[in-house]
């Protein structure tokens, strides 16, 4: 009896008609040995009738013959997405692994999809997906099944495999640390509106505000610039009920902390600031920005589990992993002025 289907033929497929788990199937072609000589037989009978070919780049990443990662991400100088691309390099590195960057100039559908088939070209054994904004994510979900991939800080309501920082937790902290200094209310300077960093700090800061039980004030609008910051800044320091801000980057508080010093208004005597990202420079502002360190580190490690585990026995386990942040403490928060 001849099986044909529209597609190439898939584990699931193999192990439907052989009647076993995918698991198996898995086991039966990488040699595991735990796997009954019946079973086996049935299993590559079952190949043998489909013609089911291996993706030999997913066997070769369980069994460590081949070493290549594909990642795709934007070609930027973004504090946040070039820490989590370097931090991966370092992780898969570490784990023996080379990674091979496709950088796009544009998140959008076609430069996603062509650097994905490039890294298919390459024949890599899985993709590393960096899609913060909505059109990388949209992307993303057309890229064809085959493949295993994970995609880092992107769309938390999607149920494919995502690793992200918890940027809702992060912004919680941020805004309960400024209350907690007995600022009535914080005002959020915020990130693009298409980053899902940006959503996820504004829901954080607002879930903070309103747990207080406390007015919620307008979003800022701003960009991920310290300009963008710094115009932010100029129209919150002329409003003298401002008394603290949570800027959604460190860049944004560099240009807000500009502001304020030309308006003659104190930090934090006057206003508090809390940051985002912890960049290097930070400790090194005036005054030292407290602000949200983000784990890259742990984001990374969690991908390569994430990636490992999909190609492996197919138990990727939690889907979905949210990395906690750490509030940093500085200088630049304190007490609303009498």
């Amino acid at each position: 009896m001849e099986h044909k289907t529209s597609r190439d033929p898939a584990m699931t497929d193999v192990a439907r008609l052989a009647g076993v788990s995918h698991q198996t199937v898995s086991r039966v072609l990488n040699g595991h040995p735990n796997v009954r000589e019946q079973t086996r037989l049935r299993v590559r009978a079952a190949i043998a009738e489909l013609g089911y070919r291996p993706n030999k780049a997913a066997r070769a990443l369980v069994t460590g013959r081949s070493q290549l990662i594909g990642v795709v991400a934007q070609n930027s100088t973004l504090y946040g997405p070039a820490s989590l691309l370097a931090a991966f390099e370092a992780a898969a590195a570490e784990a023996g692994f080379a990674v091979s960057v496709g950088r796009v100039n544009v998140l959008d559908r076609n430069s996603i999809s062509d650097a994905v088939e490039r890294h298919r070209d390459q024949r890599v054994a899985g993709i590393v997906v960096i899609a913060p904004t909505a059109s990388a994510n949209d992307a993303v979900g057309d890229v064809s099944a085959g493949i295993p991939l994970v995609t880092v800080d992107g769309d938390p309501e999607r149920s494919t495999p995502l690793v992200t920082v918890d940027q809702a937790a992060g912004a919680f902290a941020a805004t309960t640390h400024l209350l907690e200094a007995g600022h009535r209310t914080v005002w959020h300077v915020s990130g693009p509106s298409d980053w899902f960093d940006s959503l996820g700090r504004i829901r954080g800061w607002r879930s903070a505000l309103e747990t207080a039980g406390l007015e919620v004030p307008p979003v800022v609008p701003a960009d991920w610039s310290a300009a963008s910051g710094y115009r932010a800044g100029q129209m919150l320091a002329r409003m003298p009920e401002v008394t603290a801000i949570f800027a959604a980057n460190d860049h944004l508080a560099l240009g807000i902390l500009r502001a304020m010093s030309e308006r003659g208004r104190r930090v934090p005597h006057d206003v508090s600031i809390v940051g985002f990202d912890d960049v290097p420079e930070a400790a090194y502002f005036i005054p030292p920005l407290t602000t949200i360190r983000p784990d890259f580190h742990a984001v990374a490690k969690e991908t390569l589990e994430l990636l490992l585990a999909q190609v492996g026995d197919g138990d990727v386990g939690a889907p979905q992993r949210n990395v906690p942040p750490a509030l940093v403490k500085r200088d630049s928060v304190a007490p609303p002025a009498a």
